[in-house]
């Protein structure tokens, strides 16, 4: 099996590291040798995966060395639930630098320290937020992913995030290989979501690959930085990510997608009763501040 690079993108605070870690863990589950690389300050992609409060990022061991070329590849990466390798880029201190910047670095050490090994079959990338600008763009920018999954919900934010970031792809589609492999809904219990994801999904020209129901035992399983699947194997929620795990395996369904314009997105909203319509310029003007 060739090596996938795959990048989870989504709005910010839409679960996109739970929902990687989670799905990654159903991966290993199945037999896949998988690595994360999370592309957030915050550091927070490989805790559930690792048990830890926060990994030792790229960026800080570096400042500590001196320079990122005398860190060694055991340095930086980990190995932790399901023989999941976990690596965190990191980021300079708050209010200095270029965060992407740590993004950037931590993928050309790892390509030149020979971390994408034969035996790896996934690489996941953890991507901050809804950026696509940047070294947040690397992963698709230079090709790394060629998988992008979208972390959504029936939220209106997290919709019109998941809009902006199509027309990333698309900007960068025609210079690689990077696709659109589909939007992941990670439920927030709003009317009719399924359906709305769904119809969204329709007009990017894409697929909603799974729908993740909302459940405490997330919440429960991370309060103990461990993932579902460890935490409690039989729970409903654990067939629910290795459903994902299993959907992700066998997809083949890659697009160059189509992102539809503010008043398209609008007009959906409006058919499945999630704007009023009075309320449109209003939340068109917060939306666009949003994705800006």
């Amino acid at each position: 099996m060739a090596l996938r690079q795959c990048a989870i993108y989504g709005k910010g605070g839409i679960g996109k590291s739970t929902t990687t870690q989670n799905l990654v863990a159903g991966l290993a589950e199945l037999g896949k040798k998988v690595m994360i690389v999370g592309c957030d300050p915050k550091a927070d992609s490989t805790r559930l995966i690792l048990h830890a409060k926060a990994q030792n990022t790229i960026m800080h061991l570096a400042a500590e060395a001196g320079s990122v070329e005398d860190l060694e590849l055991e340095d930086v990466l980990k190995v932790g639930y399901g023989d999941i390798k976990c690596v965190e880029s990191g980021g300079p201190e708050p209010g200095v630098g270029c965060a992407g910047r740590g993004v950037i670095t931590a993928i050309n050490f790892l390509e030149e320290e020979g971390a994408y090994d034969e035996d790896l079959d996934f690489v996941f990338y953890d991507v901050l937020g809804d950026v696509v600008c940047g070294g947040f763009a690397m992963p698709i920018r230079e090709n790394k992913a060629q998988e992008i999954y979208i972390v959504c919900s029936g939220e209106m934010m997290a919709m019109y995030a998941a809009n902006n970031i199509s027309k990333g792809i698309v900007k960068y589609a025609n210079s690689g290989g990077v696709r659109l492999a589909g939007l992941i809904c990670n439920s927030r219990n709003t009317d009719r979501e399924d359906e709305l994801i769904e119809a969204l999904a329709t007009k990017l020209g894409t697929h909603m690959i799974h729908f993740v129901p909302r459940d405490n035992v997330v919440q429960h399983a991370e309060i103990r930085r461990m993932t579902v699947i460890e935490y409690d194997p039989k729970a409903r929620q654990a067939d629910e990510y290795r459903a994902l795990a299993q959907k992700i395996v066998d997809n083949t369904r890659f697009v160059i997608p189509q992102p539809v314009s503010m008043e398209e997105l609008e007009d959906l909203l409006m058919e499945f009763g999630i704007m009023e319509v009075e309320d449109e310029s209003i939340i068109g003007q917060k939306a666009e501040e949003a994705v800006a």
